[in-house]
């Protein structure tokens, strides 16, 4: 059994010759010690200013060779993901920034005067300050999707579908969509909260003509040779839920579960990803329609093994290493987190081993190895 085979036995309620492994992503800094040089692959602020500075073939060319080179080392891992943020989608070739202006060693200010930082804790850069967050007008008639949706230039993915070519024979690879739609925030979490909260029929009317545009993008997006999915909104907090399953239900479900049928209807495999305490959300995701459950961040209160025993008849849990251990454990702490889910979660099987969230900036490189070593050993024993 190859690695897709064992991915889709475990997604349908079968049972694979072993557990797959997977991981959401692996960050720049574990992916450069494993192939012994520095990388752009996962590596988001050096990617950023990379693109800001014109150096996007640089930059595509090093996630092909190092994705490839990173996963034929790390052969153990069944699932790749080529959709997540600098690791897959690209600015075309020959495009022309217009970077912002450099402000400080680590700020920088657009033409607009939105400011951006960069954090030296995630090695990310993010935007801090939004002038017209809260000014910005988002009338109905300027949001609806206007029915027009030009075709993207195809070397967007030209590291997408050369690390799909690749492994396309044996790995089962997660790849980009139209986009995901789980909900709609206007201009952003603070005031997306916000305009749920007071024009909830506008969002509505909005989130629903931005659903079908989705559906259009999906003929050029969703890739050749890609077999899922792998879905990032999230929708709860360390406290539960962001929004309540009651309002969800009345705004964003119908649209979602549409999103849902029209990815499967393209032989698509579903993964939400969601961090935090999603548990008064199950009833939503069975009836949602998801293939699997990714993240379940034992931090927040959610623990896989309770998770699998109540729900793993209606969607595949994947977890089960939390990604703290990761960070601040040991291994011997990660080492005992793959005996749990080894003893306890992989014996019922639609389940997939891996960290509650990413291989994340930070991660002990000892304890990444010390996952794979003790996954290892369960699997030949």
């Amino acid at each position: 059994m190859n690695s897709n085979q064992r991915v889709r036995e475990a997604l349908t309620n079968g049972r694979p010759d072993r557990p797959p492994l997977g991981f959401f992503a692996i960050d720049a800094d574990t992916a450069a010690k494993v192939l012994g040089r520095e990388t752009y692959w996962r590596a988001k602020a050096r990617c950023q200013i990379a693109f800001w500075e014109g150096r996007r073939d640089e930059v595509v060319q090093s996630w092909i060779e190092d994705a490839t080179e990173l996963y034929r080392k790390l052969d153990v891992i069944d699932i790749i993901p080529v959709c997540c943020d600098a690791a897959g989608m690209a600015p075309p070739r020959n495009y022309d920034p217009d970077p912002p202006r450099k402000v400080d060693e680590n700020t920088w200010e657009d033409r607009q005067g939105c400011v951006y930082k960069y954090s030296p804790q995630t090695k990310d850069i993010t935007m801090v300050h939004d002038p017209q967050m809260w000014t910005r007008e988002h009338a109905v008639e300027e949001e609806l999707y206007d029915g027009e949706s030009p075709l993207v230039d195809e070397s967007v993915f030209e590291a997408i579908d050369a690390i799909i070519d690749n492994f396309k024979q044996d790995r089962f690879i997660l790849g980009p969509s139209g986009g995901e739609m789980a909900w709609l925030l206007l201009g952003g979490m603070e005031r997306g909260m916000m305009e749920v909260a007071a024009r909830p029929q506008d969002v509505k009317q909005i989130y629903l003509s931005h659903v079908k545009r989705a559906h259009e993008r999906d003929d050029q997006f969703i890739r050749p040779g890609q077999d899922g999915v792998l879905w990032g909104q999230d929708l709860a907090s360390q406290n539960g839920p962001m929004i309540s399953p009651q309002t969800y239900r009345e705004l964003f479900f119908d649209g979602f579960r549409s999103r849902i049928e029209a990815v499967k209807k393209k032989n698509q495999f579903v993964i939400k990803h969601a961090c935090g305490d999603n548990r008064l959300f199950f009833d939503i995701f069975v009836d949602l329609g998801i293939d699997c459950y990714q993240s379940i961040q034992a931090s927040a209160g959610m623990d896989i093994v309770e998770i699998q025993r109540d729900w793993g008849d209606k969607f595949a849990v994947w977890g089960g290493i939390p990604v703290e251990h990761l960070l601040v454990g040991t291994a011997d702490d990660v080492r005992a987190d793959v005996d749990r889910f080894m003893r306890e979660v992989a014996p019922a099987g639609r389940c997939i081993l891996g960290t509650s969230h990413s291989v994340a900036v930070g991660s002990k490189y000892d304890n990444f190895m010390a996952l794979l070593d003790q996954f290892d050993k369960h699997c030949n024993k």
